[in-house]
């Protein structure tokens, strides 16, 4: 038999394998089995590391050596250097941003220093296609205890005390939703898996099935013991095919080794799991819209009472929690709710996991204990802004969120200190804006998407984020009116009270929170026709500087309007008619002497 006597962990997360890390993995075996280390390296296919902007990802155990961005033709120096020589591979070593050290271990890496992972243990850490792998890690730990020691109200007791809450958006305490459904009597009882992540930029459930799917089987497993349910549905957009195919083999190998199926563990529970796809629509993440598109009819909200508990899935009592809340429960069971409790604030306990994106210079999930600051997210853990810029702003709840600006920046994270500054925790989506942009073009963006998203079943949703769109989209092509700003803010308050469901009352949000932040730029919009960054094509004008100006002609040979006039050594000039403000003079000159409007 032979002896392993490293590991090389390729990641295998969406984004990596994009950036072809099945060529790596295969051009790493193939340089193996050229210098004969083929049966003392193995080379282990693992989800996400998390450090996304970085990636591809190539990690070496037990040297714990970290190389970024490796490609394919990587490999050969990758074996020849740091496995048969023992020398690390300078050049695909990680530079923080700041220092522009370069740096050999994840564990020295700000990215990962002020890291706890709960929900994302194990990816970047298992192959998620060997279930043995996952046993290997305490996998099926919890089912087995839960099912041999703990009655179902032992198990329920344990999950409030932790404080657990759901990760979807609502923050609903998850130990009181389970007690719920386990009270209502029925003869057949679901738990359902919401895998419909859909705020943009997120990817935070994506990535915890694609890297440890095990997780949330077992996890739902635990949770159908607690409330009497013998059948779970995993609700998974159609367009998460990796997480699906990784499911998909995970099913199989717990059935085949007993784990789900009859007589789980040798006890008298049974408990199932079956895949069902979604089509993509953001307004299925709404739990009863979830439930309608599972049982086949069109994902529309219903109003409650009654709620899932009582009646959901075919009319039965029904539970639904989504991956990032299933991701935490096994640690719970194994370690205790004392454990959980003790991490956190004191309403928001544990951890939560952000995909943080934008503006910043380390783009990834990051998952950090409740009450974490967002300045030590953005500046700590991010490593800054890109580029040396300004913070403006950062939108949290993806699009049913508003922004946070540099006056809130030391906030503590969680669900009601966000709500209090006008923002709310959502799914995990984090995006960082900085000086370049446009407020009410950000507003639009977020507009656009959930108007598009509406299911259109009730009018304030249907139509009244149509005619805030339509307002904002007049405003930034400079037809706004002085009128506007109010009914922005009429429209936004009526349709948060009225809309039938969560997607409709929280869809103004990113209009009124950067109304309140930044009303002088709807204002400079409307009444001066102008956009302070020049991200609003219509009002961006962009003129040059005569004292600066040297006539190098470097603009006007890189305009593709020609709209620059000026002879060489000469002053020149942008006719405003022509001009597209595509930016690109503003690009080609080395003098500062283009004016960015």
């Amino acid at each position: 038999m032979s002896k392993i006597r490293s590991h090389i962990m390729v990641c295998g997360g969406t984004g990596c394998v994009s950036s072809s890390s099945e060529e790596i993995i295969s051009s790493l075996k193939s340089e193996l089995k050229k210098n004969g280390y083929d049966k003392e390296i193995k080379v282990v296919k693992t989800g996400c590391f998390g450090f996304c902007g970085q990636g591809p990802i190539v990690k070496i155990h037990p040297d714990n050596v970290f190389y970024v961005k490796v490609k394919p033709e990587d490999a050969k120096e990758i074996i020849e250097e740091q496995i048969i020589k023992g020398r690390k591979v300078e050049r695909l070593l990680y530079s923080e941003p700041v220092t522009d050290i370069k740096l050999d271990e994840y564990s020295k890496m700000n990215f990962y220093k002020k890291q706890y992972r709960i929900a994302l243990r194990n990816c970047g850490l298992i192959n998620p296609e060997d279930i043995n792998e996952y046993i290997a890690f305490n996998g099926y730990e919890a089912l087995g205890k839960v099912l041999t020691e703990m009655t179902q109200d032992d198990v329920i007791k344990v999950i409030k005390d932790s404080g657990l809450r759901g990760r979807g958006g609502g923050g609903f305490p998850t130990g009181l939703k389970w007690e719920f459904t386990k009270r209502s009597i029925n003869d057949q009882k679901y738990i359902i898996c919401n895998a419909d992540e859909g705020d943009p930029g997120a990817f935070m459930d994506r990535s915890i099935l694609e890297g440890d799917p095990h997780s949330v089987l077992e996890a739902m497993a635990i949770g159908a013991y607690a409330i009497g349910a013998n059948h779970g549905v995993i609700y998974i957009r159609a367009e998460y095919p990796l997480a699906i195919h990784r499911l998909e083999i995970a099913l199989k190998q717990a059935r085949e080794l007993g784990l789900l199926g009859n007589n789980i563990f040798s006890s008298d529970f049974n408990f199932d799991i079956e895949i069902k796809f979604g089509a993509g629509a953001f307004v299925c993440g709404e739990e009863t819209a979830l439930i309608h598109s599972v049982e086949g009819c069109r994902g529309e909200p219903t109003k409650k009472p009654p709620y899932p508990a009582e009646s959901g899935y075919n009319g039965k009592p029904t539970c639904v929690n989504n991956v990032e809340t299933f991701a935490n429960i096994t640690s719970i069971i194994n370690k205790g709710s004392k454990w959980f409790s003790s991490i956190g604030t004191e309403k928001s306990k544990g951890t939560k996991v952000f995909a943080l994106a934008g503006k910043v210079n380390n783009v990834g999930l990051v998952e950090v204990p409740m009450g974490t600051t967002l300045r030590e997210i953005i500046y700590d853990i991010g490593g800054g802004i890109t580029d040396d810029k300004d913070f403006k702003a950062v939108q949290t709840g993806g699009p049913s969120g508003g922004v946070i600006t540099k006056a809130d920046l030391d906030t503590p994270i969680d669900y009601e200190s966000l709500k209090s500054i006008g923002s709310m925790m959502g799914s995990g989506g984090m995006i960082v804006m900085d000086e370049d942009n446009c407020m009410v073009n950000i507003a639009k963006f977020y507009l656009e998407f959930t108007q598009d998203e509406s299911c259109g079943k009730c009018t304030p949703c249907r139509v009244g984020t149509k005619r805030m769109y339509e307002i904002l989209d007049r405003i930034t092509n400079g037809e706004g009116v002085p009128e506007d700003i109010d009914k922005l803010i009429e429209l936004g308050n009526m349709i948060k009270d009225t809309a039938l469901c969560g997607l409709g009352q929280t869809a103004p949000n990113p209009v009124l929170s950067t109304l309140h932040y930044f009303r002088e730029e709807y204002e400079a919009h409307i009444n001066d026709k102008k956009c302070f960054t020049g991200t609003c094509k219509a009002l961006a004008k962009y003129s040059i500087d005569p004292e600066k100006c040297i006539g190098c002609t470097a603009c006007a040979r890189k305009c593709p309007v020609d709209c620059i006039s000026g002879s060489p050594k000469e002053v020149h000039v942008i006719d405003q008619d022509k001009c597209i403000a595509c930016g690109a003079c503003y690009d080609a000159c080395k003098f500062d002497a283009v004016i960015k409007p």
